[in-house]
């Protein structure tokens, strides 16, 4: 089944002769004819049923992540580059992202990730970017997250920062006072690799079966609604690829980079931080989301289930 809603006759024989040069792993026909499309104004993305034809948004748009990954050095001279997933909900995108301006000083810069410009979430990024320019750098992917996967849209996305410090930042998180001095100073200590808002310990006595919130100090995950970490540690232990969902994707991660030698740790002093409604969890397809979170829990369990050495310190 194909969505080709509003798409001239023109433009969706080229999109099925596309379609067809793909099955036939013709992926250089395939390739001139997406180019066509976009030469008559359109975008086409692969769907599980078929394709899907929308108009060509106001902005150059990526062809995959290797591409993403190949657009940097971005945010070279910042102290911290804060990537953004952007699935949709463009009120969250202008939130989010004034958030970060607002209550940062010019050491913090954005690169916003835009995945399928889902309800105009990219032309959102745009308009910040004007409000902005040089502090938030705006790529925009043709796929959508769901298509692609958390893991691997971060992991392209650190790939094209050039800044010593990423953060891992969700749309839903909003900067009520300037967040990022506060978790930046914990990586004053070389052995940090890793800090941000707030941080959870697995519960060794139920078996590794759960995670429990941890307070300030030492520990063995960060939530990935604010993770900062280096930039050199996250590229050589980057996210799971298999990671399609977020939810339990950050804490596979971090177990990652504490099992490769970081420290990770959540400041003693607040973090001027609050989540509005986290849509990702909340509005995304409940029977999706929940086996996704499964999958990825039961890799980590495999991986990590009982090495209790990688673990912070217990009393």
């Amino acid at each position: 089944m194909t969505d080709a809603t509003n798409a001239p006759a023109e433009v969706v024989g080229l999109a099925e002769q596309r379609a067809a040069a793909k099955q036939e792993r013709d992926f250089a026909r395939a390739d001139e004819f997406r180019a066509q499309i976009a030469d008559l104004g359109f975008l086409v993305t692969d769907t599980p049923d078929g394709f899907r034809l929308a108009p060509k948004p106001p902005f150059d748009v990526l062809p995959s992540l290797e591409a993403v990954a190949a657009s940097g050095p971005l945010a070279a001279d910042a102290r911290c580059a804060v990537v953004v997933l952007v699935d949709g909900w463009p009120d969250d995108v202008h939130a989010c992202l004034r958030s970060v301006m607002d209550r940062s000083d010019d050491s913090i810069e954005v690169v916003a990730l835009d995945l399928g410009n889902v309800d105009g979430a990219g032309i959102a990024i745009g308009e910040v970017v004007q409000q902005f320019p040089g502090r938030i750098h705006g790529l925009h992917l043709v796929q959508t997250l769901g298509q692609v996967g958390w893991g691997k849209a971060v992991a392209a996305a650190i790939d094209a920062c050039g800044s010593p410090l990423v953060a891992v930042m969700d749309i839903s998180t909003v900067l009520d006072g300037d967040a990022f001095s506060v978790i930046l100073e914990e990586f004053a200590d070389p052995t940090v690799v890793g800090s941000g808002w707030r941080g959870v310990d697995v519960d060794v006595d139920d078996n590794w079966r759960s995670f429990v919130d941890s307070g300030p100090g030492e520990v063995d995950a960060v939530l990935g609604y604010l993770f900062v970490v280096r930039r050199e540690a996250a590229s050589a232990t980057p996210p799971h690829p298999k990671a399609k969902f977020y939810r339990n994707a950050d804490m596979e991660w971090s177990l990652a980079l504490r099992e490769a030698g970081g420290r990770l740790v959540i400041p003693a002093r607040p973090v001027p931080v609050h989540q509005d409604r986290h849509h990702g969890y909340h509005d995304s397809d409940a029977e999706y989301r929940d086996r996704e979170s499964k999958r990825t829990y039961d890799r980590l369990l495999q991986r990590f289930r009982g090495k209790t050495s990688i673990l912070r310190p217990r009393d």
